[in-house]
């Protein structure tokens, strides 16, 4: 256990959290997500729902603040417009963690597929509601004024 860090975040995340550089991308997948095809390395934390992840994860990361987006969600098949409740969640978490500015952009399926397929690291979660995915971009940490 340390102070101030989630327990949530054991060591092979916070490794990866750290190793990560500015603009590298993280999947948080739900469990239905193809994440071992994707070929990049998997931290399982199986039983944990998505919502949860993202918010241990943000406590640690900061998101870009470079680039129009840097967080996206999977649009639902057959109606991109769609809005799932976990997106509200998301929302709502990246909102208190990094202020209201972020917004949650969406990418079509298979275009979702291969921005994960490029990504740092996918992070497995238990999260059984559909469409609980979301890759974030990591920002940088400003020194202290």
């Amino acid at each position: 256990m340390l102070k101030s860090i989630d327990p949530l975040l054991g060591p092979d995340l916070l490794a990866t959290l750290r190793a990560m550089g500015h603009g590298d991308d993280i999947v948080i997948a739900d469990a239905n997500f193809p994440a071992a095809t994707t070929g990049r390395p998997l931290i399982r934390l199986d039983g944990v729902d998505a919502v949860r992840i993202l918010d241990a994860v943000l406590s640690v990361m900061p998101l870009d603040t470079f680039t129009p987006d840097a967080a996206w969600r999977m649009e639902v098949v057959g109606d991109p417009t769609a809005e799932m409740p976990i997106f509200g969640e998301f929302r709502r978490v990246m909102a208190a963690r990094e202020g209201e500015s972020f917004r949650l952009a969406s990418l079509e399926r298979f275009a979702f597929y291969e921005r994960a397929r490029n990504a740092f690291a996918v992070v497995v979660s238990g999260e059984r509601r559909l469409y609980g995915n979301i890759i974030l971009k990591k920002g940088i940490v400003r020194p202290e004024a």
